[in-house]
């Protein structure tokens, strides 16, 4: 049974809503299912590629971790008095998937011009089966319905946004198959990712210093890309900078490519043991850059078994920047 034709809830019904997310409780059900319906509609009026206002603070993965978005929210501003982009990659790995997309989703609902949510690789039906938000579901609910209800917001979501006619954001990276823009915007985005072409390498690639041109993605889908690319795409679209989430960084950011590419990573101690920090980007209204960086919340959840969360060393962590 679906909510098709439910009255649209009021202000004070989502204010109500936001509130009990933020304490982290689950919404039942029923009241999920109203909240990505009603999401749906809105989504719906964005285009592939949003335009975003700034100033805006950029987020990048924050993978389920709850607490750690609460403490984001308490670093960089609450909505709607902080206008966010959001790149990405909301569910899976963390313990509280379920509690941070119903969050946002809720905040989206009700500040749809202050808080802008674009697609990530584990916004997707096959990913999330495997990392974690799919059982989480099942765990908490006993059924997979609300992890349908959120899957399917998901084909809804923007793939990409330019950030004051000077960014362009998106998770994770470019394509051998998009050159300019307009191709990114004539995309049928409303669909489960797929496992390769335009949609998919936008989802998935990376930047890499040592490579020319494109070149395969030891992650199985996306590219890998050089500073010749991005320095062409940059050109076409006249752009200054590209920024975009997908990639664990131990110092929350990172910059390559001569300062015009940066990774965000907005998930501090990385599924509870890799140490990192984390960072938001703040964008001024001149789209002057500063990174905000942020350690885990006093409230974050560790597994009960561990005496700490594990610190990799370096070599170990760069082992592991593709696991994500």
């Amino acid at each position: 049974w679906q909510y098709e034709t439910a009255p649209t809830m009021s202000k004070g019904d989502v204010d109500a809503l936001i509130a009990r997310c933020m304490r982290c409780e689950l919404l039942d059900e029923l009241l999920i299912q109203m909240v990505c319906n009603e999401l749906k509609a809105v989504l719906m009026e964005e285009s592939n590629v949003k335009s975003v206002a700034a100033p805006v603070t950029i987020v990048g993965d924050v993978h389920g971790q709850f607490y750690d978005v609460v403490e984001l929210f308490l670093i960089g501003g609450k909505v709607p008095d902080t206008n966010y982009l959001f790149l990405g990659d909301y569910v899976d790995r963390g313990p509280f998937s379920v509690e941070t997309i119903t969050l946002l989703c809720c905040l989206k609902l009700r500040h749809p011009q202050r808080i802008t949510l674009l697609r990530g690789n584990h916004e997707s039906r096959q990913i999330t089966q495997v990392y974690g938000f799919y059982a989480e579901c099942q765990r908490k609910f006993g059924s997979v319905s609300v992890w349908r209800s959120f899957t399917d917001v998901f084909d809804y979501l923007p793939i990409a946004a330019i950030v004051g006619n000077s960014f362009f954001a998106v998770h994770g990276g470019l394509s051998p198959s998009i050159h300019h823009l307009d191709q990114i915007r004539i995309l049928d985005r409303f669909t489960e990712i797929p496992h390769e072409g335009p949609l998919a390498d936008l989802m998935w690639s990376d930047p890499d210093p040592e490579k020319m041109g494109f070149a395969i993605s030891p992650r199985g889908a996306g590219y890998v890309f050089g500073h010749d690319v991005l320095k062409r795409f940059l050109e076409m679209n006249k752009l200054d900078h590209v920024v975009r989430a997908h990639q664990l960084c131990m110092t929350g950011y990172q910059e390559l490519f001569d300062n015009t590419l940066s990774t965000v990573w907005s998930a501090p101690n990385y599924c509870y043991r890799f140490g990192n920090i984390a960072s938001i980007l703040e964008v001024d209204e001149h789209c002057s850059r500063q990174f905000n960086v942020f350690g885990a919340s006093p409230e974050s959840e560790r597994p009960s078994n561990s005496g700490g969360p594990a610190r990799p060393t370096s070599q170990a962590a760069d082992s592991e920047r593709y696991f994500t």
